[in-house]
């Protein structure tokens, strides 16, 4: 048998008894200390030679990857989501991650090799996501999971380079801001006045407050001598797990008789931008003293039944309220006032275009909406467009009052 075996662990290539030429280089150290040593097979010696060769550029240039399992796209998402990016993110975004993970990338890639993805890949991938329906948000969202799991199988040496790093992303339209119009707000808030929570939507669509902001406000962030509510923190939506252990109801377990709630109700504002002060104007002042009356009320019907955790918006019973039965309550207003409907995040946007039609200072504007400073200047110019045809109106009416125009000679 012809032989070209090397020491100390130098390539090697020789003839074996099946007919083809064997390579073996050494390109590092396993986890328990052993060599590294991979192999190519060719029928021909040049062929294995040239393997061993490119195999060898490859530990040279670090682009080698990690011996171990032989990942998938759909085994490398789940271990990552689960294993990795759920013990170190918020709530929020884990429920992000793994809506992109287990509802679009492993339906639609996961049976890839993990080394064998390419960026034509996701770009084609995205390209269908959008032809059968998904929004171009949608397909960016997944565009920036995948781009973080990648980065971190890139960083434990499962891959070299990340091929999501190399896609393009989906184009991403900017949103078009739709906020309501003063007449549409002040409708709005007179029907909002026959309801359980007036003051609820006041704060949406006066102050902007985003509606975890609202729903996680407590009695202790409102100071009515100040007259000045502080933003701590914000309320999570539910997630629940069946406790009809023993006899399953075969529901999903949000509506299993005997759910269990398993997230948190609240969790505070990290961000400077999101911790904020701001004033509360005299009628809205108002409300929230009526407001608290109301619940005191409520607290006394409920007696044994009240559950004090000192939210300012509350069930009958105490609880904070639902964030998907206050969003169905925001729809049925806004059925209810003959409007088109809209997301919660539109009474956001209208409060932001009062604030920039009134000249409030853009430090106030943004201090006011919770802006991060390094996206300030990009929300507001948002709203130009608003702000623009408002000061346009206003200097048409300056210039009808200056300059009036000539009047016409009566009909002969």
């Amino acid at each position: 048998m012809a032989n070209s075996r090397q020491p100390n662990g130098a390539s090697s290539i020789f003839l074996g008894k099946d007919g083809y030429w064997h390579g073996y280089v050494t390109v590092g150290v396993k986890d328990d200390g052993k060599p590294d040593r991979r192999h190519v097979m060719r029928k021909r010696r040049a062929d294995a030679t040239k393997a061993v060769r490119e195999l060898e550029k490859k530990r040279d240039a670090g682009t080698v990857g990690k011996a171990g399992q032989t990942w998938t796209i759909k085994t490398w998402l789940t271990h990552w989501v689960e294993n990795i990016a759920a013990p170190h993110v918020g709530e929020n975004t884990i429920d992000g991650y793994r809506v992109a993970v287990y509802h679009h990338l492993i339906p639609g890639l996961g049976s890839h090799r993990l080394s064998k993805l390419e960026p034509e890949h996701l770009e084609r991938f995205y390209g269908k996501m959008q032809a059968g329906g998904s929004s171009a948000g949608t397909a960016h969202q997944v565009h920036r999971t995948v781009r973080t799991a990648l980065n971190e199988a890139v960083r434990r040496g499962h891959l070299t380079v990340n091929p999501a790093s190399i896609a393009k992303p989906p184009r991403l339209e900017e949103e078009e801001v739709e906020p309501y119009t003063v007449e549409e707000v002040q409708r709005l808030l007179d029907l909002a006045n026959k309801q359980r929570h007036p003051a609820r939507w006041v704060i949406s669509l006066a102050l902007g407050l985003r509606q975890g902001e609202v729903l996680g406000l407590k009695w202790t962030d409102v100071d009515f001598e100040l007259r000045v509510l502080t933003v701590h923190r914000n309320r999570l939506r539910p997630r629940y797990q069946h406790g009809c252990a023993g006899h399953p109801c075969g529901r999903k377990p949000g509506y299993c008789p005997e759910k269990v709630n398993i997230r948190r109700e609240t969790k505070d504002t990290k961000s400077r931008a999101g911790r904020r002060p701001i004033g509360i104007p005299d009628p809205l002042l108002a409300l929230l003293l009526q407001h608290r009356s109301d619940q005191e009320r409520d607290r006394q019907l409920a007696a044994d039944l009240w559950t004090e955790k000192g939210y300012v918006f509350t069930s009958p019973t105490g609880e904070p309220l639902n964030p998907n039965t206050d969003h169905h309550e925001w729809k049925d207003l806004l059925k209810a006032a003959g409007l088109r409907t809209g997301r919660l995040h539109d009474a956001r946007h209208t409060a932001a275009t009062v604030l920039l039609i009134l000249g409030v200072p853009d430090a106030i504007v943004d201090a006011i909406m919770g802006w991060e400073p390094g996206k300030s200047a990009r929300m507001r110019r948002r709203y130009q467009h608003l702000t623009n045809r408002v000061l346009t109106d206003t200097a048409d009416k300056i210039g009808g009052l200056l300059w009036p125009k000539p009047e016409e000679p009566p009909a002969a």
